[in-house]
């Protein structure tokens, strides 16, 4: 039997080959998942390192926009029983320290991801929410590398 965390990693993967292919080439790996939150991790590898031997930023952009990516769409599959788009209405990012290692990017912002499907579903509009995720090199420390905030807008599809 496959574990939950290996499917979303083999469904996020193939998203990344038949949607996305920058994904793909990243090779995100889910790490823990739970009813409100994700752990995405991204190796460090000669693909995702920069000049410098740490992180490049478009990683770690990539996986900021999969941790909450997932988040939102395991919610909207749990919840809505309708088909609902997602789309990233804005993305910031604050760099703290160089990401020597492999990052995991941890989003849970679950339960407002919830509130925004309820809100999306009632009222059958466009609606947007404010989501974060954290980026740690565990291996080195648990204090952030980088921080996130990324505005999930969700719609009804039609």
């Amino acid at each position: 039997m496959i574990s939950r965390t290996k499917k979303l990693t083999m469904m996020i993967r193939y998203f990344g080959l038949t949607k996305i292919p920058l994904i793909l080439i990243c090779r995100p790996r889910v790490v823990s998942v739970g009813s409100g939150s994700i752990v995405i991790r991204i190796p460090l590898s000669r693909i995702t390192r920069n000049h410098l031997g740490s992180m490049y930023f478009g990683a770690l952009s990539v996986g900021a926009d999969v941790a909450a990516g997932f988040l939102a769409f395991g919610r909207i599959q749990e919840r809505a029983g309708k088909k609902i788009s997602l789309i990233f209405k804005d993305f910031s990012a604050e760099f703290h320290k160089r990401p020597e290692g492999d990052v995991d990017f941890r989003c849970d912002d679950g339960p407002e991801i919830d509130r925004l499907i309820d809100r999306v579903i009632k009222s059958n509009e466009r609606s947007s929410a404010l989501v974060s995720v954290v980026a740690t090199v565990p291996s080195i420390s648990d204090e952030p590398v980088a921080s996130f905030r990324l505005t999930v807008s969700l719609k009804v599809a039609q």
